[in-house]
C-alpha cells in the first residue's frame, strides 16, 4: 500500500522547501517539490531606474548575491549596447569566482556531508593525532551537554552511512576547517567587491574599483590559501567518499533523473567564449551536446500560485500571484527548454564541458548520473576555476597598467529610453537568467529564472514533472520513518529558495517544535 511522506521544511538548504513523495514497496513512486515562499522582486523593480536592478536583485539571496548583481548588470549592458572593458571583465570574474570557492566547499561539508556520516562515531576514535583528539573531545563534550547542533538532529544512519571512526573524525575536522575557509572566501570576494554579502563594486557597464598593488597582493595571498584547501582537502575528500563508501550509491545512480542538462556558460574570456561552456544535453546522450538557443526557453505556470498565462518566453511573462488557484502547489514557475525539464548546476556544466579528469573518473568507477555525481562535478569544476583564477590574478596588474586601463564603459552609463536585454550566466547552483524591458528610461518589466526554479520546478501543463520530482522516482526508502535518501538527493542539487525555517501553528499562532533533519 502506498504511503505519503512529507518533509517540511527541508533543512540545511537556503530557504523554504517542502517535499512530498509517495512510497510503495520501499521506493518512491511519485513526488512533488513545493516552493513555499513567494518572490516579489520582479514586481518591486517595475518603474525603477534600470541601473538599480543590480543592487535590488542582489538582495534575493545572501549566498549567491554576487551572481544576481553580475547577471543583472549584463542584462542592462545588453539593453544599452555597452562594451565591457577587459580589466572590468577580469575583476568581475575574480569577485564572483571567490564566491564559488565559498559556495562549493560549504555545500559539501556543511549542507550535505552530515547525510552520509554517523557523527557520533567520533567517540570511538582510538588514534593518537592531537588535532583529531581535540575534535573528539569537543564532540564528546557537546554530547554530554546535550547540545550537538548543528551536527544533529539528523536522520538515523543507514546502510550507506560512514561509521569508520577514523574517516568520520577526519571529516568532522575538515568540516571545522571549512568554516574557516568559508570566512576567508567571503573576505577574498570583499577585497574587490567592497563588502560581502551583497557586493558593491559590480555595476552596469563595468566595476567601481580599480585595485591597487596592495589589494591585488592581498587577493592573491588569500586565493592561494583557498586553492591549497581545495586541492589538498576538499577535492580529495569528495573523491574519497564518492569512490569509497558511497560508491554503491554512485554506481546505482540514485537520484539520476531524465538526463536533460542545460548551462548558459560562465566566466567570460578575452576571446568572447566562457571558461565553462554553454550547451544542452538531452536524454543522457553525452556525445550529442547541442548549442544553447535562449529563444527556446519557455515558462509555464499551470501548477504555480500565479495568475494563468500562456506558455511563453520568460521575458514576456508577468508576476501576478493567485493564492487560491486550483491545482497549484508551488510558488515556483516551470521553466522548460524545447518543452523539456532541464537539470542545471555543476553536473550540467561538467557534462557539457567534459573535462578529461571528470570523465575518466565517471568511466573508471562506472558512476551514473545521480546525487554522488553532482558532488564530484562540484569538486572538479572547483579545480578548473582555481587554475583560471590564478591566471586572471596574474593578468590583472598588466591590464590596469596598460594603455586601456578603463574599468567602466562610461559612454553607456545613462539608461536608454527604450530597450530590451538579457543576462545569461551560471551561478554556482546553475543557469541564472535575467531579462529586462526598458520604457521611458525605466523598467517596464523584469523577469528572472534562477537555478532552483529550473531544478525544483513543479509539473507543467502537460503533466511533466520537474527535474527533482523525476529524480526522486525510484529512490529507495526502506524505512518511511527515516527517509534519508530523499534528502540526500534533494540536497545534492544545492537548492536555494529564501532564508528562514521558522514554523508557526496557524490556529493558535504558537511556535511549535519539530524534529527537523
Amino acid at each position: 500500500m502506498a504511503q505519503k511522506i512529507v518533509i517540511d521544511p527541508v533543512t540545511r538548504i537556503e530557504g523554504h522547501l517542502k517535499i512530498e513523495v509517495m512510497v510503495e514497496n520501499g521506493v518512491v513512486t511519485d513526488a512533488w517539490t513545493v516552493g513555499t515562499a513567494a518572490r516579489g522582486f520582479e514586481i518591486l523593480l517595475k518603474g525603477k531606474d534600470p541601473r538599480d536592478a543590480t543592487y535590488v536583485t542582489e538582495r534575493i539571496c545572501g549566498v549567491c548575491a554576487g551572481p544576481h548583481g553580475w547577471t543583472s548588470s549584463v542584462a542592462v549592458e545588453n539593453a544599452h549596447g555597452a562594451v565591457l572593458p577587459e580589466a572590468a571583465r577580469i575583476i568581475r570574474n575574480l569577485i564572483i569566482g571567490a564566491m564559488w570557492l565559498h559556495n562549493h566547499p560549504l555545500h559539501f561539508y556543511h549542507l550535505s556531508a552530515l547525510d552520509y556520516l554517523d557523527i557520533l562515531a567520533v567517540a570511538e576514535y582510538r588514534g593518537n593525532d592531537p588535532q583529531l583528539l581535540a575534535v573528539k573531545d569537543r564532540i564528546v563534550a557537546l554530547v554530554k551537554q546535550g547540545d550537538t547542533a548543528p551536527l544533529t538532529p539528523r536522520y538515523e544512519p543507514d546502510e550507506f552511512s560512514v561509521r569508520d571512526p577514523e574517516i568520520v573524525i577526519t571529516a568532522v575536522a575538515h568540516y571545522l576547517k571549512a568554516l574557516e575557509m568559508q570566512a576567508k572566501a567571503r573576505k577574498l570576494s570583499a577585497i574587490f567587491g567592497g563588502k560581502q554579502p551583497h557586493q558593491s563594486s559590480i555595476v552596469a557597464c563595468g566595476v567601481t574599483i580599480k585595485p591597487n598593488a596592495q589589494q591585488i597582493m592581498k587577493f592573491k595571498s588569500i586565493l592561494q590559501e583557498l586553492i591549497k584547501f581545495a586541492r589538498e582537502v576538499y577535492v580529495p575528500d569528495v573523491l574519497a567518499f564518492g569512490t569509497g563508501p558511497l560508491l554503491p550509491l554512485a554506481q546505482a545512480g540514485v537520484g539520476g533523473g531524465e538526463g536533460n542538462f542545460l548551462t548558459y556558460g560562465v566566466f567570460p574570456l578575452a576571446d568572447g567564449s566562457t571558461l565553462f561552456k554553454s550547451g544542452v544535453i538531452f536524454d543522457g546522450k553525452l556525445n550529442d551536446r547541442q548549442p544553447l538557443d535562449q529563444n527556446r526557453i519557455t515558462e509555464d505556470v499551470k501548477h504555480s500560485w500565479l495568475k494563468d498565462e500562456p506558455v511563453k518566453h520568460p521575458a514576456e511573462m508577468d508576476t501576478v500571484f493567485d493564492l487560491d488557484k486550483e491545482g497549484a502547489y508551488s510558488f515556483l514557475k516551470a521553466p522548460r527548454y524545447e518543452q523539456r525539464a532541464m537539470e542545471v548546476g555543476p553536473l550540467a556544466r561538467m557534462l557539457v564541458q567534459q573535462p578529461p579528469g571528470f570523465m575518466n573518473l565517471i568511466k573508471e568507477y562506472q558512476i551514473k548520473i545521480g546525487a554522488v555525481a553532482r558532488h564530484a562535478a562540484r569538486a572538479f569544476e572547483t579545480l578548473l576555476l582555481c587554475e583560471a583564477m590564478e591566471t586572471w590574478s596574474e593578468e590583472l596588474p598588466a591590464l590596469l597598467a596598460g594603455k586601456d586601463a578603463r574599468i567602466h564603459d562610461t559612454e553607456h552609463w545613462k539608461p536608454p529610453k527604450t530597450g530590451t536585454g538579457q543576462g545569461l550566466l551560471d551561478a554556482p547552483r546553475g543557469a541564472l537568467g535575467h531579462w529586462i524591458e526598458i520604457e521611458d528610461h525605466k523598467i517596464k518589466n523584469y523577469q528572472m529564472v534562477v537555478p532552483t526554479t529550473w531544478n525544483f520546478s513543479p509539473r507543467d501543463e502537460q503533466g511533466n514533472r520537474g527535474p527533482v520530482e523525476t529524480a526522486l522516482l525510484g529512490v529507495p526508502v526502506p524505512d518511511p520513518d527515516n527517509p534519508i535518501n530523499i534528502v540526500r538527493v534533494v540536497r545534492s542539487y544545492d537548492p536555494c529558495l529564501s532564508c528562514a525555517v521558522h514554523l508557526i501553528e496557524a490556529d493558535s499562532a504558537q511556535v511549535r517544535k519539530f524534529r527537523i533533519c
